[in-house]
């Protein structure tokens, strides 16, 4: 990284406030966005997890049929023995014969009735699963609608902000080279730690930008006269003055409006 040329406190504090309006102003931006970005993710996940949900439902449906023409298939079988050991059965010369024939088509007959049973069965699983791939499309429907919404919704957001968006972080980026590292990094830091992540505050009736707490007059006085960075004891803010706060925000508006 390029050495920052040197410059007077004024100069440094100018700059951090400049950069500070424009990540508040990116912050702005995002905040417009606010859950949308996740919800539409949430949404997608819902959506396809109902797909896989009606693939897994209509993989099952086929199982099952393939089941019923298997029990069709065994009950033919079945009926096409019964016919041929009745058959036999006309032609036997001994009761040990006649009973060996009966068990088995007594056999055929309970293979037949256990078929018809599991065919049952299997029809009334088909109709259950039908009602619930029937709630499921109903539910899939409804999910592909409201993600179709926020799509709109946030490609909208995201038509109106991104270009605008993406010229504030370049700004923000060319500000940040113009600041020496350790005031870069002391300002990320104080961002990341401070509500609304306003590390550089103008001082507003008597108090930093957004707090309560008093600062004493003498600071107030040091503050405006610009000759060193000073912050709030109470948040770690860097405080700067009304008067270049009026001015930076009116040359940064200037900034903003070209975007």
């Amino acid at each position: 990284m390029a050495k920052k040329e040197e410059s007077s406190v004024e100069a440094k504090l100018r700059a951090l406030y400049d950069l500070q309006l424009i990540d508040s102003r990116v912050d702005e931006i995002r905040n417009v966005r606010g859950e949308l970005p996740l919800e539409v993710e949430d949404l997608e996940d819902d959506v396809q997890g109902l797909k896989t949900r009606l693939d897994k439902l209509k993989t099952d449906l086929e199982t099952i049929n393939f089941e019923i023409g298997a029990k069709k298939n065994l009950i033919e079988e079945a009926k096409a023995l019964i016919k041929k050991y009745a058959e036999q059965q006309k032609n036997v010369r001994n009761s040990r014969e006649f009973n060996s024939i009966s068990k088995e088509l007594e056999f055929q007959e309970l293979e037949i009735q256990l078929a018809e049973k599991n065919i049952k069965e299997f029809k009334a699983q088909i109709e259950q699963k039908k009602e619930v791939i029937s709630e499921t499309k109903e539910h899939l429907s409804e999910r592909e609608t409201h993600l179709k919404h926020k799509k709109n919704e946030l490609d909208a957001i995201l038509a109106e902000t991104e270009k605008e968006e993406k010229a504030l972080l370049e700004e923000s980026e060319k500000y940040q080279e113009k600041i020496e590292e350790r005031l870069v990094n002391a300002y990320a830091r104080i961002r990341k730690n401070v509500k609304n992540g306003l590390a550089v505050v103008p001082i507003e009736r008597g108090a930093s930008g957004g707090s309560f707490f008093t600062i004493p007059p003498q600071v107030q006085v040091e503050i405006a006269a610009r000759k060193k960075i000073i912050t709030d004891e109470h948040s770690g803010r860097i405080l700067v003055d009304p008067v270049l706060a009026e001015e930076e925000m009116d040359k940064m508006q200037k900034l903003f409006a070209k975007f």
